[in-house]
């Protein structure tokens, strides 16, 4: 298996932007006897061949002029890997590509076809080849042989068929398979998904277009998952299901009760004899068995007995406590000594509950009895163009991990998540919201002129249920074991049709998992009471700071927010040079084409810039931006904290991430470098933070905690301009578990010291051995609205900025700044090549974009993975001119 994977910024434009897919290196569900199909695809467009699969199939048919296909992967990324395409998330290249609306659907239908060795098996041995994933529906051939033998549709399904009989006797085996697009594909008009035809389909919705991305032109066409060849003795081990209860409320510290672990398996004899023999596994080193015969020709599930783990160790969310993971591995053992098939499951031991909170009028969470404020984030898909990797998948979660959020939710109109996207969110403790294939845009929510079909015939969409339940059934079984999957969703902002969703409440659900909330839509009555009309949700886009703190909203909301482009060195990545000027978005303006194709909403995020002065160049634009962007963010999630369980029981923000290159909602961009978005919101979303309300100054403690803090002392300081600091008081106090306090207010303070040029607040929370356990720091504008005091600020030359190297890929950065100097205000850090200046992606820093006030010193630690290439660091803050620190050794 290929792990060449490196993300620096070289790297990334390479693979992701050359289309080259990257593969896996692990799994959570495993077979022990399996390998990946991955390289040496070959394909061709279907108008170019005329011989058909059983011909194409045999090894003697000449591939000459077949050109090498990116598998897994879509026609797309094999285009781009061919250098046919431009790169379509540069500029304006995506208008340059064909879309498949235009061109008919045969002109994204291809042959791929892939040669490998495998020798014919002995005795009762079976060879299985296995299909994770292919859009939109295929044939599929061996060696001269038909092997699907009745239709294989739907982007959602995984398929496994026993190719024993049609291996070849020389071990030479040559497989082909055609891939046709989804039907209908979809006109893309600019609406949300479309017309909405591409929702007729069991496939993802976006490709048709949204208004945070543009369409994807042959809707993801391809075998765009992995493909696997397992082997097995005569009996076939599959979709092994671990449960866990966890009763009554624990704590992460000390021994625990005990926990009761439930596993079934479901066994397959595909032979014409019966088979008797042992299943098992092993925890811990206890093993639990049972004896299992099976007729021919048939799939039993088999449940094993309960297994009671004494003083488990507990998987928590991130911030709660650890994630810890066990390995369990079953085995089905013929006559009870012969291993015939096994599987590995990694899993958590946990348990989730849910009740109804009458005070919010929403749903709040339990895990493992302990009640949890959820702070999310909305996720699409890692890429746009599907090219996956777990590398990729780790670091997205990671970011997520930390902003200090707790949940990751994964919208409707994508997919259900891979289990390396699962991986990642059991090891860094998000837990997920999975949605399944329905949105309320394409599935008729609401009367919409540019959809092609009417409100009752879209909410009838996809044409085939019976696939949507079957493919709901398999995508239950492939991710369910992962701890971090809390709540199944039936569709965003929409049920799915009444024969969907009452099979999959009712019994699908309850019989293959049994353990989780399913909330029927994303923005539900029975998730988060809408007592304030509307939609359930929102609001969309920039908002005053005040909106959040003084405005309630949905009490479980689950999508609200949406600002954040990135900085200039982002910018550059996806713009050209001739683009790269301040984007003007007036009444009289006429935006710059790219800056709009890729979702800058410059109108109202502008009006926020400006009062921070005229930007000299598109630099300083992105740099005030990102001053724009942290405030936001940080808003938002303080906003939302200081009314949690009165008001709310948790917030989801719309949205965290973006699969391509464009300015609408990210907190780090397509290349995963974080902008300032990013940090405002880790700030804010602390699990024990100190904050000031932007209407009244109340000076506040949050504490998400399960525990309570005491003699914590709280310090209050103002800083003016030149850097003069006041302390305003410093007090101890204490609080207690899932609450928040106020204080005092500091309205008049800021008022009084900010009214010709803004004021500087600085709130920190020490412990009693003076450990900084929250630090928060405040600018605020002068009387007239406008940051005039920090256009005037002195440059902050004398900061001093030293690197050390603590390990391999780990750097500490410390800034101290002399006690005579004003603030260093807003101060980005970035691990950078020392040759090329480019940014080392992705770097992963506990702090950024940080102020350092007079006679203080601030680390950071940042992390990465290692490679020959030699590092410098740059420093660059609002009054800080860019300078590069070399690192000592």
């Amino acid at each position: 298996m290929r792990k060449d994977f490196n993300i620096k910024l070289p790297a990334i434009l390479f693979f992701l932007m050359s289309g080259i897919m990257l593969q896996f290196s692990g799994h959570v569900t495993f077979a022990q006897n399996q390998y990946e199909l991955n390289e040496g695809w070959k394909c061709a467009p279907i108008k170019t061949v005329k011989d058909d699969g059983k011909t194409i199939s045999k090894t003697g048919f000449s591939l000459a002029g077949w050109k090498p296909a990116v598998v897994p992967g879509t026609v797309l990324t094999t285009l781009l890997a061919n250098k046919e395409i431009p790169d379509p998330f540069y500029g304006l290249n995506n208008e340059k590509i064909p879309d498949i609306y235009d061109t008919g659907r045969e002109f994204y239908t291809y042959w791929f076809v892939k040669e490998f060795k495998e020798p014919f098996p002995a005795n009762d041995d079976q060879v299985w080849l296995k299909f994770r994933g292919i859009n939109y529906s295929c044939e599929i051939f061996l060696n001269g042989s038909k092997i699907n033998t009745t239709a294989y549709e739907g982007m959602f399904l995984r398929q496994s068929f026993n190719i024993t009989p049609f291996l070849s006797k020389d071990g030479n085996n040559r497989i082909a398979v055609i891939v046709h697009p989804p039907d209908p594909v979809g006109k893309a008009n600019g609406g949300q998904g479309g017309d909405g035809m591409i929702a007729k389909n069991v496939s993802i919705q976006y490709t048709a277009g949204w208004d945070w991305i543009r369409p994807i032109r042959d809707r993801n066409t391809g075998i765009w998952d992995k493909v696997y060849i397992e082997k097995t003795r005569s009996v076939n081990l599959k979709d092994p299901h671990i449960i866990t209860l966890v009763p009554g409320r624990r704590t992460p510290e000390g021994n625990q009760q005990p926990a009761v672990i439930k596993v079934t398996a479901d066994l397959e004899n595909p032979g014409n004899k019966p088979v008797e023999g042992l299943l098992q596994y092993v925890i811990e080193g206890n093993k639990v068995s049972k004896k299992v015969s099976l007729a021919p020709h048939t799939t039993k599930t088999i449940t094993l007995d309960d297994f009671t783990l004494k003083n488990p160790k507990l998987w928590w969310p991130a911030g709660y406590g650890k994630q810890y993971l066990y390995k369990a591995q079953l085995q089905f053992l013929e006559k009870g000594n012969i291993q015939s098939d096994s599987e590995t499951v990694t899993f958590g031991v946990r348990e989730i509950q849910t009740d109804w909170n009458a005070t919010t009028g929403s749903r709040q969470i339990y895990v493992n009895g302990q009640k949890i404020f959820i702070k999310g984030g909305n996720w699409i898909i890692s890429d746009a163009m599907l090219r996956f990797s777990e590398e990729r998948y780790d670091a997205e979660v990671r970011f997520h991990r930390d902003m200090n959020l707790n949940l990751i939710r994964i919208w409707g109109g994508a997919l259900v998540e891979r289990p390396e996207f699962y991986q990642a969110c059991d090891k860094y403790g998000m837990l997920v919201f999975q949605d399944f294939w329905i949105s309320g845009d394409c599935n008729g929510r609401w009367v919409d002129p540019q959809k092609k079909e009417d409100q009752w015939t879209r909410r009838k969409y996809p044409d085939n249920h019976t696939l949507f339940l079957k493919s709901a059934e398999d995508m239950i079984k492939m991710v369910r074991n992962h701890p971090s999957l809390a709540i199944w969703c039936g569709g965003n902002e929409i049920t799915p049709p009444e024969d969907i969703l009452v099979p999959l409440r009712d019994s699908i659900l309850p019989k293959l998992d049994g353990t989780r909330w399913f909330v029927e839509y994303s923005n539900s009555d029975s998730m988060s009471y809408n007592s304030l009309g509307g939609n359930g949700d929102g609001p969309y886009g920039i908002q005053p700071i005040s909106t959040f703190w003084e405005n309630r909203t949905f009490p479980f909301n689950s999508e609200v927010g949406s600002v954040g482009i990135g900085d200039y060195e982002s910018l550059k990545r996806f713009i050209p040079k001739e683009n790269l000027n301040v984007p003007k978005f007036g009444t009289s303006d006429k935006p710059d084409s790219v800056w709009t194709y890729h979702t800058y909403t410059g109108v109202g995020y502008n009006q926020y810039i400006e009062p921070y002065g005229p930007s000299k160049d598109i630099k300083d634009f992105a740099l005030k931006a990102q001053l724009v962007n942290y405030d936001q963010y940080r808003g938002l999630i303080e906003g939302f904290s200081a009314h949690m369980w009165e008001w709310y029981t948790g917030v989801i923000i719309w949205k965290t991430q973006n699969p391509w290159t464009a300015m609408r909602g990210q907190m780090y961009d397509y290349y995963l470098d974080p902008n300032a978005c990013l940090y405002g919101l880790k700030s804010g979303s602390e699990l024990l933070h100190v904050m000031c309300n932007p209407v009244d100054g109340m000076v506040m403690i949050v504490n998400n905690d399960f525990k309570p803090y005491r003699n914590l002392m709280l310090v209050v300081k103002t800083y003016d301009i030149s850097g003069k600091e006041k302390l305003v008081t410093q007090v101890f106090s204490n609080i207690e578990p899932a609450s928040f306090k106020k204080y005092f207010s500091v309205k008049k303070t800021i008022d009084d010291m900010g009214k010709d040029s803004g004021v500087f607040l600085s709130l920190q929370l020490l412990d009693e051995n003076k450990k900084v356990l929250s630090d928060n720091f405040y600018w605020y504008p002068d009387a007239k609205g406008n940051y005039s005091g920090l256009n005037n600020m002195q440059k902050a030359d004398n900061l001093k900025v030293t690197a050390r190297k603590q390990s391999e890929g780990k750097i500490e950065v410390t800034l101290t700044n002399p006690s005579n100097n004003p603030v260093a205000f807003f101060n980005r850090i970035s691990l950078v090549n020392e040759q090329t200046r480019e940014r080392v992606l992705p770097t992963f820093y506990d702090d950024n974009y940080i102020s350092v006030s007079p006679g203080t010193e601030k680390r950071v630690i940042l992390e990465y993975k290692p490679d020959n290439q030699k590092t410098v660091i740059s420093i660059e803050g609002w009054n800080l001119p860019q300078k590069y620190i070399s690192i000592e050794k």
